[in-house]
């Protein structure tokens, strides 16, 4: 048996890019999907320290480069990097196992666990579990808000766009959409006040790294491909079934939802909760956030919030079919309307931002939107901890102002114990990811079930 071709180092200036091999890298994505916690801060950060720091197949310029332009992508920004990395690494080949293995452990999870929800059985030991993994995962987001600022806050600019962003949507509740393009507009006028501010290294290193030509018959390919791939579904199941039928509701919704998610799952959470409570009655209310825990609490986008969606939508309304095999059809349907579109966005973009990487301006706009973006993470990891540790948490505003009051009443004293020795685990004693969950999880399940 032949042993497995070693990983070829390219020498850089400065540091050296390893090329990984094929079957390296389908390894290493495998590793990555299953320690995929904390949403995207914790997700991105955990490609980080694996395909930069450790591994190196990537340079901090490049990564940070891919980074910025899922960052306006709609969708999950974790899963689209995961992409577009593999794409660089190995072609669409790459792109597609990158992508698809960051997502299969969270789907074969939420799955489990939607049976366990519809069912109705062992409710208790879930949410046990889930109240033991929600003050770990506080720990780490904290350290991916502290992983990205590191990489992304080197400047004075970049600091205050970063303050700018976190005031602007947690007091302000200003949309993420409009902070990244007045980020954008900020990081371009600064390259053109001040040209010397902001310089973009092309790593020869790198040269290694697939990069397709970005020509129009290429995306009129890729486009056609991939649209056929996300809508043949759609038609097939409405020629079967009519139109009139759940799981064209949950196509066509969650196709929707698909272009329009821009700012992660927490920015589409009310026009969703609203779609499937209100509208479509596939939800009773309060069960969205059930769902968004499971999401929360598993390897994976937080958007997998969609799988236990069309799972329950179908389930209540399962056609003559056995509801937990129609849940299980109408989970991964809206599984596959969701992510299909993200290959399409990477591999059709990928090619034309690659192009640019030369491109100043554009690498300034970009490299503010991430700064911006540190801030509305830091946005995120506040709401998780309000909305972890305390039972009632007050929105009160003042005008345009909007203060998150927390409830001291509602104080969970556990929950924060759980999240201090879940933090100090972390950066006292560098625990690893796995370790810190697994503790966090038993501590749960004894203060839940046993004390």
């Amino acid at each position: 048996m032949k042993a497995p071709a070693p990983a070829v180092r390219a020498e850089g200036p400065e540091h050296s890019i390893v090329l990984p091999t094929f079957g390296q890298a389908t390894r290493t994505w495998a590793y990555i999907g299953l320690n995929s916690f904390g949403g995207p801060a914790g997700q991105i950060a955990v490609m980080h320290r694996v395909l930069v720091e450790e591994k190196r197949w990537v340079s901090e310029e490049r990564f940070l480069h891919a980074l910025n332009y899922c960052m306006l992508l709609p969708g999950p920004e974790a899963q689209q990097l995961a992409t577009y990395i593999g794409w660089l690494l190995h072609g669409a080949r790459g792109g597609l196992v990158a992508g698809t293995l960051f997502i299969v452990p969270g789907v074969a999870v939420i799955m489990i666990l939607s049976y366990l929800y519809a069912g109705a059985q062992h409710v208790a030991t879930v949410e046990a579990l889930f109240f033991g993994l929600k003050a770990a995962v506080l720990a780490i987001v904290a350290e991916a808000v502290l992983r990205i600022g590191k990489r992304a806050l080197k400047t004075r600019s970049s600091i205050g766009i970063a303050a700018l962003a976190f005031v602007a949507i947690f007091f302000f509740n200003v949309s993420f959409p409009i902070i990244v393009a007045a980020a954008a507009a900020i990081g371009a006028a600064q390259r053109f006040l001040n040209r010397t501010a902001i310089s973009s290294r092309m790593d020869p290193a790198e040269s290694h790294a697939h990069s397709a030509v970005p020509t129009l018959w290429r995306s009129v390919k890729v486009v056609t491909v991939w649209c056929a791939l996300w809508f043949v579904p759609l038609v097939a199941i409405a020629v079967a079934r009519g139109f009139d039928d759940v799981y064209v509701d949950v196509g066509v919704f969650f196709s929707k939802a698909a272009v329009v998610t821009f700012g992660g799952a927490y920015s589409v959470l009310a026009y969703m909760t609203q779609q499937a409570v209100d509208v479509y009655g596939w939800l009773k209310p309060g069960e969205m956030v059930d769902g968004l825990a499971m999401a929360e609490t598993t390897p994976g986008p937080l958007i997998m919030v969609v799988q236990f969606v069309g799972f329950m939508a179908a389930f209540r309304d399962p056609g003559g079919m056995h509801p937990m095999l129609a849940g299980t059809l109408g989970g991964l349907l809206a599984t596959w309307v969701t992510f299909t579109p993200c290959f399409l966005w990477i591999f059709l973009g990928a090619p034309y931002i690659e192009s640019l990487r030369g491109n100043k301006a554009l690498n300034a706009a970009l490299s503010a939107i991430t700064a911006a973006v540190v801030g509305v993470v830091l946005n995120l990891a506040v709401w998780f901890f309000l909305h972890t540790v305390f039972g009632g948490v007050d929105a009160v505003r003042f005008g345009p102002l909007m203060l998150h009051v927390p409830d001291f009443g509602t104080i969970d004293w556990a929950a924060l114990v759980l999240a201090a020795g879940a933090m100090i685990a972390t950066f006292r004693y560098h625990a690893g990811m796995f370790k810190v969950l697994a503790a966090c999880a038993l501590c749960g399940i004894i203060v839940k079930l046993v004390l």
